[in-house]
């Protein structure tokens, strides 16, 4: 992987982290139609630089992480990360398993935007309009909904929006506090791929720090956290004033025509 390389999947990182399309998906067809899927620097640099999108989240929203009188906001993004963090542990070699194989991801991705067409009218109940509203147990459910992500093209995103909606929270509550539990969702993914998990490279097991250290790819890992964390600040702008106007079903047909096409280069065409 080249500078290039790193610039690009940054860009679409910052672009589809927080969108309902999925950033995982959109990152792993862009590596293999670079010609570079199959390395595993590239599938630790996909996950580590989400931490670059997360910042982007925090310096939006400064008001909110850093006010400490409000300690209920932290007690609920804790609670409701604790079931991705146990089930991420538990599936994590299954998850990677996957990883490898784009058709059952595009698929996933079709499906996931027919769901998003009816989404918009199966709940149109909202009572909760802002994030001090939300109850504790609201959000360990969100945090339910948003483990369903793990099957890669569903899109952390659409779970954790779709949880917070099913749960009675306004279009903008929801996507807000989607964007607010990736915080330490994503800033736990990013520790735990550096630093815990094993990469099988050239059949040897090796932490993600030791493959920064390797050639440029140090190098690469701040490129591409700060590229994600620019385009990112403006995707979560554009994405609530789109999302509050125009609902879910522009995300529905574009995963639904993106994972079509994707399914027939990757059966014709990717050889």
């Amino acid at each position: 992987m080249n500078i290039l390389h790193a610039i690009i999947l940054a860009i679409v990182e910052g672009l589809t982290e927080f969108l309902p399309i999925s950033s995982t998906a959109h990152m792993i067809f862009t590596s293999f139609i670079l010609g570079i899927g199959q390395d595993k620097f590239v599938e630790m640099f996909q996950v580590s630089i989400q931490f670059g999108a997360i910042l982007a989240v925090v310096a939006l929203y400064w008001k909110k992480f850093f006010d400490f009188k409000n300690s209920s906001f932290y007690f609920k993004l804790i609670a409701a990360v604790i079931p991705a963090l146990v089930l991420g542990k538990l599936f994590d070699d299954k998850i990677e398993a996957v990883l490898g194989n784009p058709i059952p991801i595009a698929i996933v991705l079709i499906i996931g935007g027919i769901v998003l067409l009816f989404i918009d009218n199966a709940f149109n109940q909202a009572t909760i309009s802002d994030e001090k509203e939300i109850p504790m147990r609201t959000a360990i459910t969100i945090g339910f909904w948003q483990c369903l992500a793990m099957m890669p093209g569903t899109s952390r995103s659409a779970a954790s929006i779709i949880g917070g909606m099913q749960q009675k929270l306004s279009r903008k509550a929801a996507a807000e506090f989607s964007f607010f539990l990736a915080v330490p969702t994503m800033f736990a993914v990013t520790v735990y791929s550096i630093f815990l998990k094993d990469w099988n490279q050239q059949g040897m097991d090796v932490k993600g720090y030791e493959l920064l250290q390797q050639g440029n790819n140090l190098s690469l890992f701040f490129i591409g956290n700060i590229v994600a964390f620019l385009v990112a600040i403006l995707a979560i702008k554009s994405f609530i004033s789109l999302l509050t106007k125009y609902g879910f079903k522009l995300w529905g047909w574009y995963r639904i025509v993106v994972g079509f096409i994707l399914i027939i280069y990757f059966i014709y065409f990717q050889k």
